[in-house]
């Protein structure tokens, strides 16, 4: 369960930091009380982290070695794949294709709705923002792969601890600390931690083998 738990943790914490939902919490945070969107925001990530793990078990069903080999390959690809935009990356980038998706998505969520926010409107707009933000993410596809072929709890907990400790920097600060951060270094950070993974899943594939 602790093998899950730190891998859940650290997958989650270092892909998430500056991705688009990061920002979806970081500018609602911004025009709203940032109790309220982080509450929204960190429930939507927390559902979307049960529903991802659900998802891991019943894939689980298949034989292991299935299992461990496709959770090889997804790392695998995600690593190289981050590698790679890391290296076409300019030393100084900011992030800003992920703040403007964010900034887009708000936008046009606020179109059909009151000006005037009630706690609960805004807890509903950030947990609606971020879960449809998460969906079909890499992370999702981590955690399900994670959750294939480790101890479910352990990857709840640890990927739903990683999200808060995210969306908690995010709405504390987040678009003044990401100006402080390189895009490069985070990507690069999150394709090592993949291949990491993928070795991992190597290992024990050659275990179940």
């Amino acid at each position: 369960m602790l093998e899950a738990f730190t891998a859940g943790l650290l997958l989650i914490t270092v892909s998430e930091l500056g991705d688009k939902t990061f920002f979806i919490g970081a500018i609602l945070a911004t025009r709203y009380p940032r109790r309220w969107v982080f509450l929204g925001s960190a429930a939507a990530l927390a559902a979307m982290t049960v529903l991802s793990v659900l998802l891991g078990q019943v894939i689980g069903l298949l034989p292991m070695v299935y299992v461990k080999l496709a959770e090889c390959l997804l790392f695998l690809v995600f690593g190289l794949k981050l590698l790679y935009q890391a290296n076409r990356m300019k030393g100084n980038a900011c992030m800003l294709d992920e703040q403007q998706e964010a900034a887009e998505a708000i936008h046009n969520a606020e179109k059909t709705l009151p000006t005037r926010r009630t706690p609960l409107m805004i807890v509903a707009e950030a947990f609606g923002l971020t879960f449809v933000g998460e969906w079909g993410d890499r992370t999702q596809f981590a955690t399900i792969a994670l959750a294939a072929a480790n101890n479910p709890l352990g990857v709840v907990l640890g990927a739903t601890l990683g999200h808060a400790i995210c969306t908690a920097i995010a709405v504390v600060g987040g678009r003044m600390i990401c100006q402080y951060l390189s895009e490069r270094v985070l990507t690069l950070l999150g394709g090592g931690l993949f291949l990491v993974f993928a070795a991992i899943a190597g290992v024990s594939l050659v275990g179940v083998v």
